[in-house]
């Protein structure tokens, strides 16, 4: 079993930035592809970005790549999640995911509002 808590969210206005941060327990994420989703009102949860257990290889939704930066600290046991240059359609919950092919563990999620 993996937990995971994120924190970092807040209300923030247009071009600012924001740094996520997913910690876990239960075990090492080492071995796990970790990724941040994001859930706004009436859409469904989407990819933003994950990284590899190694963090030599990231994606990036579409609409994040050069503003969204994905990064990992395995001794830490813990993910970020840098946003620069917010905009309004980021806001949403941003949800932090451990992903293995014998299962996938979820955080509560964490709230980001970007308006002016």
């Amino acid at each position: 079993q993996v937990q995971l808590v994120e924190s970092g969210g807040g209300l923030v206005q247009p071009g600012e930035s924001l740094r996520l941060s997913c910690a876990a327990s239960g075990r090492s994420i080492f071995s796990f592809r970790m990724g941040w989703y994001r859930q706004a009102p009436g859409k469904q949860r989407e990819l933003v970005a994950n990284i590899i257990y190694g963090a030599t290889s990231a994606n990036y939704a579409d609409s994040v790549k050069g503003r969204f930066t994905i990064s990992r600290d395995n001794a830490k046991n813990t993910v970020y999640l840098q946003m620069d240059s917010l905009k309004p359609e980021d806001t949403a919950v941003y949800y932090c995911n451990a992903f293995l092919i014998t299962g996938s563990y979820w955080g509560q999620g964490t709230q980001v509002t970007v308006s002016s």
